[in-house]
């Protein structure tokens, strides 16, 4: 696999863990024990701290990268495996 093929993979898983990481540690106002803003939405997180964000999901992009790459280069799953036309 090229380099650039690895890269744009990893951008790909990177994007992908944003939205599964996103929804995890958010406190609203009211868990934080903090007054709301008038217009505030009840569901609107309290504070919002992107560099931990960024390093979960680099994180938890980075590990599903690896198990991509392992089985690309050690076959454990391949397309014949999952053919559903086969059967």
């Amino acid at each position: 696999m090229r380099w650039t093929s690895a890269l744009a993979i990893y951008i790909l898983f990177w994007t992908f863990s944003v939205f599964l990481v996103l929804p995890f540690g958010v406190r609203t106002s009211e868990e934080a024990g903090m007054e709301r803003v008038a217009g505030q939405a009840d569901s609107a997180p309290h504070e919002f701290a992107p560099g931990k964000v960024a390093l979960r999901v680099t994180i938890a992009a980075s590990i599903l990268f690896v198990l991509f790459y392992a089985n690309y280069i050690y076959g454990w799953i391949t397309p014949d495996m999952v053919d559903m036309t086969k059967y």
